[in-house]
């Protein structure tokens, strides 16, 4: 018996690519709610899985400062486009 119960490669895939994507957002938006304090938003966002798209609407509708798609264009490029630090 294999781990994904019979799922074919493209369906794991498929998995892999939407756990990472749903992971990426939750993580950002809990992180974002926690430092402005917003206690209930972060509380609904770990108990909801919405495959990151309420955390998507809160970060860029109901956070308290709003990010921007500028913003995330400049943290992808940050996290992408950056070299390692070497000692």
């Amino acid at each position: 018996m294999d781990f994904w119960g019979g799922l074919q490669p493209q369906e794991a895939f498929f998995f892999y690519i939407l756990s990472i994507w749903s992971l990426a957002w939750k993580g950002f938006a809990l992180w974002k709610a926690a430092k402005q304090s917003q206690r209930n938003w972060f509380i609904v966002m770990l108990i909801l899985n919405t495959i990151g798209i309420l955390e998507i609407v809160y970060l860029f509708r109901f956070s308290k400062k709003r990010m921007t798609i500028g913003e995330v264009k400049e943290g992808l490029k940050t996290l992408f486009m950056s070299k390692p630090k070497t000692k």
